[in-house]
């Protein structure tokens, strides 16, 4: 299956030093909340909800291209879906006719009521009073094809009142009219018609849509394998053989480990046993794909059956996940491909929400706000009903889309959100915004975090990440902040890199700070890679996958840790209301990840082989890469909290004395050159051993994995 090559759009960004932009929402006392419930999406689903008996998988990887759209029959077409009320109404004449017929035979009045003109002519009105009833209640407005328990109840409410309505017309007519007995059964047998037509118009249209979609190879749909005999599978299969284009496929099999299901059928599809079968089953099927039809799995189930799928070499397909079903706000449910996040997400820990209770009613000022993590803080924020958030950062583009993104929400909670456009290096800018908004809570994001990108720019490193954060940390404590949290990585850990070594001397900063400051608390928060961050490994795999390959990756040994944004933003905000003094608090990352793995398995996800359909190829290390990550320091004793995925470590913190001389000195050899900067870091950071190799290119050490 070959991969579809294309050139995307770039972006630019301007960016700012001496000028500062701010932009303010005040929220109206009410506002409609626009996003859709959960029942709300699933309301074509069979039974209403989406949960099945195994787990499942969601998913987000550089999509391949789409199916073919199951090609309509010409009678489904739209002028002959304008004859098909005109049909309806005639039926529902006829029906209305046979109905009365049928429930007065044997009757003393069965001869004048059917037999006489006028019994003639009052059953005919009969039946345009029906019909009136039935358009009032649109039944001839309705896609049959789709019926649903809606309709149903529909045309149950519809023949009741048509037929009250025409008994009275009735007895009015005729002395008294029939017996109840009798009314009673042509209301039945009205009711058994109508629906019985709609019925067969849409039973009709799906065996002409199956029919259609499975003569000829051009129209051919491939053969699916669908995880997941619950509710949501059974909404999978009926949309499937209704042709519908979002969920192109042919079920020819269902797995589920619920051993209750195995061998039963679901719409005519068969259990053939549990998910650690599905290899066998999918061969011995002909599976040309497979569909994770179980949205409300865990993520640690959604690994193990990923991890069966990928044996198989077929392309993986699922259906959203709960979360994602919950931010749909166009009310389609599509298959899309799994992402590869899906393999490395751990099950979402439950937090407590009055953990957030330190923010609430107060003015949060984010900076880097329009960030990877600082956007996800100022979501997460906002449901603690904060008085105000600013948001500061220097791109424009980045904190523009976030402001109008959350307009929705501020304006249901009651918060205002705020936006400053400047640099964290510029102190007049952050000055006037310390004094402007006066918050309370500051999380400090704003960092330069591209680790080859910092080695050629060191000076730039320096003055962003380290001065940056040191005037920040400086104005939060004059203007008498409660708290000062600092978003850290695990690059600071032994250093080898200029990122590291400068996020290494921020957290140096705080916990100086932390032990003079008699007004603000102080305290960091360190983690590893976050997935599908700016500049992450992640997007980089999706766009070469695009374009055909080759997947590069630096070495075959290098590991990471990952962790989900969200997850990464609830863990720090968390760890916020933890802190008390100087404390660097330690996010659970779980176990490193091989990049080469996740490589492989991205290729494996899209139904392509890895070495043949897709090279993995080696660089060679950027300058300054480990190739492995450290969350904790050699002097560092870590110690539990009462949140399990929070530790918090124990080191000696440095004296407010020996790190404003390390910045002083810092300073001084700014105007000196890129190593000259690195001389001074590393006497700065002791741990931290710079690399003066300038030789070192990834594109010249390109070969392929063996």
């Amino acid at each position: 299956m070959p991969v579809r090559r294309f050139k995307g759009a770039r972006k630019s960004m301007a960016k700012t030093r001496d000028d500062s932009y701010s932009v303010e929402s005040r929220s109206p006392k009410r506002a409609e909340d626009r996003e859709p419930g959960f029942g709300q999406l699933l309301a074509t689903t069979p039974g209403g909800r989406g949960a099945t008996g195994v787990m499942s998988a969601s998913s987000e990887v550089g999509s391949l291209p789409p199916p073919p759209p199951v090609h309509v029959p010409a009678w489904a077409s739209p002028p002959v879906c304008r004859v098909e009320p005109i049909v309806f109404m005639i039926v529902d004449v006829l029906a209305t006719y046979l109905a009365l017929y049928c429930a007065a035979w044997g009757t003393t009045k069965w001869a004048t009521a059917t037999g006489a003109t006028g019994g003639l002519l009052a059953v005919g009105v009969l039946a345009v009073v029906n019909v009136g009833v039935f358009a009032t209640f649109k039944m001839y407005n309705s896609l049959w094809r789709y019926a649903s328990m809606t309709e149903a109840l529909r045309i149950l409410y519809a023949t009741v009142v048509g037929s009250v309505c025409g008994d009275l017309l009735f007895s009015s007519a005729f002395d008294g009219g029939l017996s109840v007995r009798s009314y009673v059964m042509a209301w039945a047998l009205l009711a058994i018609m109508t629906a019985g037509t709609r019925l067969a118009a849409r039973a009709l249209w799906s065996s002409q849509v199956q029919r259609s979609a499975r003569s000829g190879a051009q129209d051919a749909r491939p053969r699916t394998l669908i995880v997941g005999a619950g509710q949501t599978g059974s909404l999978t299969i009926n949309r499937m053989r209704l042709g519908d284009e979002d969920m192109c496929g042919e079920p020819v099999a269902l797995v589920d480990d619920d051993v209750t299901k195995h061998g039963r059928h679901v719409h005519g599809v068969k259990v053939y046993g549990a998910c650690d079968d599905l290899p066998r089953i999918a061969e011995q099927c002909r599976a040309e794909q497979i569909v994770l039809a179980c949205p409300s799995a865990l993520a640690s189930q959604r690994k193990r059956i990923l991890a069966i799928c990928l044996t198989t070499g077929l392309r993986i397909l699922t259906l959203p996940n709960v979360r994602d079903l919950a931010q749909q706000h166009d009310g389609k449910i599509a298959l899309r491909d799994v992402e590869i996040s899906e393999l490395l997400s751990r099950d979402e820990v439950a937090f407590d929400t009055t953990s957030m209770g330190y923010v609430r009613g107060q003015v949060v000022l984010v900076t880097g706000g329009g960030g990877s993590i600082g956007s996800e803080l100022v979501r997460q924020l906002i449901e603690a009903r904060p008085r105000r958030i600013v948001i500061f950062d220097i791109y424009e583009n980045t904190a523009y889309e976030l402001f109008h993104e959350m307009q929705p929400r501020v304006a249901e909670l009651g918060v205002t959100l705020s936006v400053v456009i400047g640099s964290v290096t510029n102190e007049r800018v952050v000055r006037d915004c310390f004094e402007r908004y006066r918050p309370k809570v500051v999380f400090h994001a704003a960092a330069h975090k591209h680790v080859p990108l910092m080695e050629d720019n060191a000076r730039e490193a320096v003055e962003n990440n380290v001065l940056g954060t040191w005037m920040t940390c400086r104005l939060a404590e004059e203007f008498g902040c409660s708290h000062f949290i600092l978003v850290s990585t695990d690059k600071a850990v032994n250093p080898t890199n200029v990122m590291g070594a400068t996020k290494r001397l921020c957290e140096l900063e705080v916990q100086a700070l932390a032990r003079t400051s008699r007004t603000t608390i102080f305290a960091a928060v360190r983690f590893g890679n976050v997935l599908g961050s700016h500049g992450s490994v992640i997007p980089l795999f999706r766009r070469q996958l695009r374009s055909g390959g080759p997947l590069t990756v630096t070495h075959p040994d290098i590991t990471r840790y990952f962790m989900t944004i969200p997850e990464a933003a609830q863990l720090v905000i968390t760890a916020g209301s933890m802190a008390h003094a100087g404390e660097i608090f330690i996010l659970e990352m779980g176990q490193p990840v091989r990049i080469y793995d996740l490589a492989v398995n991205l290729i494996k996800l899209s139904g392509l082989r890895a070495g043949r359909d897709v090279e993995v190829a080696f660089t060679g290390l950027r300058p300054g890469e480990k190739l492995y990550e450290e969350l904790q320091m050699h002097n560092e004793d870590l110690h539990p909290t009462a949140n399990k995925s929070i530790l918090v470590s124990t080191a000696p913190p440095p004296t407010i004395q020996d790190v404003e001389e390390k910045i002083a000195r810092l300073t001084a050899c700014l105007l000196q050159g890129n190593d000259q900067i690195k001389q001074e870091l590393a006497h700065a950071v002791p741990t931290y051993h710079p690399n003066f190799d300038h030789g070192t290119s990834a594109s010249s050490t390109m070969r392929k994995a063996s």
